[in-house]
């Protein structure tokens, strides 16, 4: 752990799973967070029930304040009144964060980007590394602009991908070594000693925020290599949706098949064959490709 007396106090921003792995790792490492900005309660589920996000969660079991603001500018006298500037902090947030709320911290806030900046800027980049099947992705911890992700870097890990990765799996890894990464050198970036990289505008590439509808798979227009790639890529959210003999699955894991010896092996617009190994039926039970066969198409 490093010495307490040289960390700075921060302001974190965060409202998915990402963002609690690296509050954890912030807490564990002994920083003081003075407080966590997240969303307000949503409902959620069929019952539509209030719901607390798990950083809230979280941080009210350790003491830490939670602001849950409608709007950015209602933590502006809450910061003012703190008796130092703290650094901020934000990982997956949710929000694009106004050049009002960037200046009220010192030296900015931080944030945590799961690609290799400037590519894959935007909301998706886990999954477009899937579904473009990269070798490799990575971590960017950058100072955050009005700007969606185009600010100046002060670190960056790299990770070799094996082809194999699900979005959920990919997602854990990266948060990590992200939060690995924050905990270590954000003394160095409060204290001036770290500098900053400007991102190459020109080999800036975008993701865009996937809709329920991008789960849909069309075999006749789509490869089984790619198939195969949004199955993994989708598995969180939205899951890839395929009809088989009128029967309407969500896809948990596949591969590539040269031949065909099943009705769950769909053939794709390049002649070879989407092979579906398990999956949600529409009574909503997950099962193999052996069970559903079974109950529904024997």
């Amino acid at each position: 752990m490093i010495m307490k007396s040289i960390l700075p106090k921060i302001i974190f921003f965060g409202t998915e799973k990402l963002s609690l792995i690296v509050l954890k790792k912030l807490v564990t490492s002994g920083y003081d967070i003075l407080a966590v900005v997240t969303k307000p309660d949503q409902p959620s589920g069929r019952g539509r029930q209030i719901k607390q996000p798990a950083i809230k969660i979280f941080a009210t079991n350790h003491n830490i304040p939670v602001w849950q603001p409608a709007k950015l500018s209602e933590i502006t006298d809450k910061v003012h009144s703190l008796s130092e500037k703290p650094i901020g902090v934000l990982a997956s947030y949710g929000k694009i964060l106004p050049q009002e709320t960037l200046d009220l911290f010192d030296p900015g806030i931080i944030n945590l980007h799961p690609s290799l900046l400037p590519k894959y800027r935007g909301p998706s980049p886990i999954e477009a590394a899937i579904l473009n099947n990269d070798d490799k992705t990575g971590v960017s911890i950058m100072l955050l602009q009005s700007k969606m992700d185009a600010g100046p870097i002060y670190s960056q890990k790299e990770l070799h991908l094996t082809g194999q990765e699900t979005k959920p799996e990919l997602h854990d890894t990266l948060a990590n070594i992200g939060a690995d990464l924050i905990a270590e050198i954000l003394p160095n970036i409060a204290s001036g000693e770290l500098s900053l990289q400007p991102q190459n505008e020109e080999s800036a590439t975008y993701c865009h925020l996937i809709k329920k509808e991008d789960g849909l798979i069309d075999p006749s227009i789509t490869t089984a290599a790619q198939a195969e790639r949004q199955v993994r890529a989708y598995l969180d959210y939205p899951k890839s949706k395929i009809t088989v003999e009128g029967h309407t699955i969500l896809i948990l894991s596949a591969n590539v098949a040269q031949e065909s010896n099943s009705p769950l092996y769909v053939t794709c617009q390049d002649g070879q064959y989407l092979s579906v190994r398990s999956l949600i039926a529409p009574s909503g039970k997950t099962m193999s490709s052996e069970e559903f066969i079974r109950g529904y198409l024997s």
